[in-house]
């Protein structure tokens, strides 16, 4: 859908900008009164990862005057695959400040301003008040419902992306869009996913190069509707394959069920990444170092790793047996074990491991434990010789 221009244009540019911006000022549709309109913007990028990085890094190349970056997280190692903004100087900084000087490497006419609390519903809509418009680069559904839920109340168009192995997606959500064509996240998503069902890039994996070309979309449409250029995803779902090298374009439509979004809410209990009451008491669990003294005594137990084949393949605890999730959730794997002896089990990093153990508590086991933190607290606190993922 074609808009109007978001941002009016700013005050002249500087000779040093006609010179830097000056493949920008020869495109017709774009000229000086387009790019001024780039210099007078404000984005808020929420995410300096794997979709945030060549958002940030083009839209600072592209003259965007002002670019709030909200991240609290610290660059890791296993980043650096395809979160092109940092660098191996970079690591154990805070992503938002490597952000920040990679921006300014860029392009140093670019104001930075930096968020490194996590967001939630008591700073969403103070941070989003302050710019035109928010691309999303989160991995997590619970992000995204806030991002877009606020938007909503802040009256910001939403640019959003997703990637997962060699899929992406990317769309644009305005509820306050002209002549009736307003449209948010949940007309995609009316509800969340179980979370069993919503895997993250840290655990199923994604081709790094897919980053760069599904947050070039973002940021294509970040800057049509700075500048009214083309038609933007609004009202429609572009979804690339990259195996396949191939785009679709799936038209979207207003959930005629939906009810006005009024209040910001918990999105982690939403998403069911919390539990609801102090009644659902959490499932046993063992520590790193308490399994590995169960190791050298001799005792007697089940170490189950429930991880991907991927997974087991890059690493695993000495004694282990590997059963992939999928098969461990089957009725027939309950009756391979042993209902005396004590059963731990383990994934990446406790979640995968957990849902298993609820479904063997629903069969009458007992005598199970989690490994907290999974096999990347085991590499932490006893092992560091092995590789993180």
């Amino acid at each position: 859908m074609k808009l109007l221009p978001l941002v009016e244009p700013s005050a002249n540019l500087s000779a040093a900008e006609i010179s830097r911006y000056s493949r920008h000022l020869l495109l017709p549709d774009v000229g000086l009164d387009g790019q001024k309109r780039l210099k007078s913007s404000r984005v808020l990028v929420v995410g300096a990862g794997g979709l945030g990085s060549p958002v940030l890094l083009y839209l600072a190349a592209a003259g965007v005057g002002t670019i709030g970056i909200v991240d609290f997280d610290v660059v890791d190692e296993s980043n650096l695959q395809r979160q092109v903004i940092h660098g191996v100087a970079d690591l154990g900084k805070p992503k938002a400040e490597s952000a920040r000087d990679s921006i300014h490497d860029i392009n140093p006419y670019v104001k930075v301003q930096l968020y490194m609390d996590r967001l939630d519903a008591s700073n969403a809509l103070s941070i989003f008040g302050g710019y035109d418009l928010v691309v999303d680069g989160t991995d997590n559904f619970a992000t995204r419902y806030l991002v877009n839920d606020a938007c909503v109340l802040a009256g910001k168009p939403y640019v959003w992306g997703s990637i997962f192995r060699f899929e992406g997606q990317a769309s644009v959500f305005w509820e306050q869009a002209p002549d009736d064509a307003g449209l948010n996240y949940r007309d995609l998503y009316p509800e969340p996913p179980p979370p069993e069902l919503a895997p993250s890039c840290s655990e199923g994996g994604v081709l790094g190069i897919l980053c760069a070309s599904i947050g070039a979309m973002m940021a294509t449409e970040a800057v049509k509707l700075i500048t009214g250029l083309g038609d933007t995803l609004l009202g429609r779902l572009a979804v690339y394959d990259a195996l396949d090298m191939s785009y679709r374009f799936i038209p979207l439509r207003r959930d005629p069920k939906r009810m006005p979004i009024a209040a910001l809410t918990d999105y982690q209990a939403f998403c069911g990444l919390r539990r609801q009451s102090d009644q659902d008491a959490e499932p046993p669990s063992i520590s790193a170092p308490e399994l590995k003294r169960w190791q050298d005594r001799g005792d007697n137990f089940q170490l189950i790793d429930v991880r991907e084949a991927t997974e087991w393949d890059i690493v695993r605890i000495p004694g282990a047996q590997h059963i992939p999730k999928d098969r461990a959730m089957l009725p027939e794997f309950a009756s391979q074990l042993d209902r005396n002896a004590p059963i731990v089990l383990h994934c990446k990093s406790g979640a995968r491991s957990r849902q298993v153990l609820l479904a063997l508590q629903k069969q009458g086991f007992t005598r199970l434990w989690n490994l907290d933190g999974g096999i990347l607290a085991w590499i932490k606190e006893v092992d560091p010789s092995l590789p993180g993922y």
